[in-house]
């Protein structure tokens, strides 16, 4: 695990070839915040939503900026369900994107990178933290 200047921990998530360096959210706190009020996220980069348990774990882009593609990764480490291309809500009542289904892990990267790098369910993911 490595510390970024803020203390912010990262790890790496990989699909193949394709590397992310991602934040890591594992409190209520970090997992609360997420990407909220981010105006950038570099063209490799994302944040990793890491989960106890596996559950299906409801989000939604109150306060957002970034639109983004969102993740969910099962516990074995296999893609279970992708939404791409959400955008910022600046609503109060922001609508929440449920899965169906049960995941470990939540992977927000920017807008079309799921598309560009030619992810699909059960595609298979490294996880390092």
């Amino acid at each position: 695990m490595i510390l970024k200047d803020n203390d912010q921990k990262v790890g790496k998530v990989c699909f193949e070839e394709n590397c992310f360096q991602v934040e890591l959210a594992v409190s209520d706190q970090q997992r609360s915040r997420g990407l909220m009020l981010r105006e950038s996220l570099g063209e490799d980069q994302g944040m990793l939503f890491v989960f106890e348990k596996e559950g299906n774990y409801n989000f939604w882009m109150k306060n957002t900026f970034i639109p983004l593609d969102i993740i969910w990764i099962n516990g074995e480490k296999k893609v279970v369900f992708i939404k791409e291309s959400v955008q910022s809500c600046k609503d109060a009542d922001c609508p929440s994107i449920n899965p169906g289904t049960e995941a470990k892990y939540v992977l927000e990267l920017n807008s079309g990178k799921s598309k560009e790098i030619g992810l699909a369910v059960d595609s298979q993911v490294s996880i390092e933290y």
